[in-house]
């Protein structure tokens, strides 16, 4: 399968097993919002690097699950370092009483959101949660429910 969408993961032992299906999901989702994919990149990682991140290219002080950096320029195919941290999203999953694989994938297709135009700050906040359920709603795999992001 040739998506332009790669999965590292940084300082922890993680993978997605059959990464493929997540492809397609998130390059379909991306299409749907009449964009296109050059290259993204997902790199999940711990709480402590995404946090080393925060502070030295954002200068934020805090514990964050995702942060998307967009490396195109808008009406271009998207290009992106999407970082993750497994920490935040598991520990997320459970302040919400959610499954943590559910969760994760929020947080992919967050990201990719972003890149297509939407924001989560003030009054957005609420759009973005309907674009992320209703691209969860689209998914056509299963998650490996009921087990722990964590090795």
């Amino acid at each position: 399968m040739d998506i332009p969408i790669n999965i590292f993961s940084e300082g922890i032992q993680f993978e997605i097993e059959n990464p493929d299906p997540y492809k397609v999901w998130i390059s379909d989702i991306v299409a749907f919002h009449g964009a296109s994919i050059g290259e993204i990149n997902y790199i999940f990682c711990d709480d402590d690097y995404l946090h080393e991140i925060n502070v030295e290219h954002l200068d934020h002080d805090t514990l964050t699950d995702i942060i998307t950096f967009p490396l195109s320029e808008p009406g271009f195919p998207l290009m992106s370092d999407i970082f993750i941290s497994i920490d935040r999203v598991g520990d997320n999953a459970k302040e919400r009483n959610l499954d943590e694989w559910d969760e994760l994938c929020r947080v992919m297709v967050h990201g990719v959101l972003h890149l297509v135009g939407f924001q989560d700050k003030g009054e957005k906040a609420e759009e973005m949660r309907a674009k992320e359920d209703e691209a969860l709603a689209k998914r056509t795999f299963d998650v490996p429910r009921g087990t722990s992001l964590k090795k």
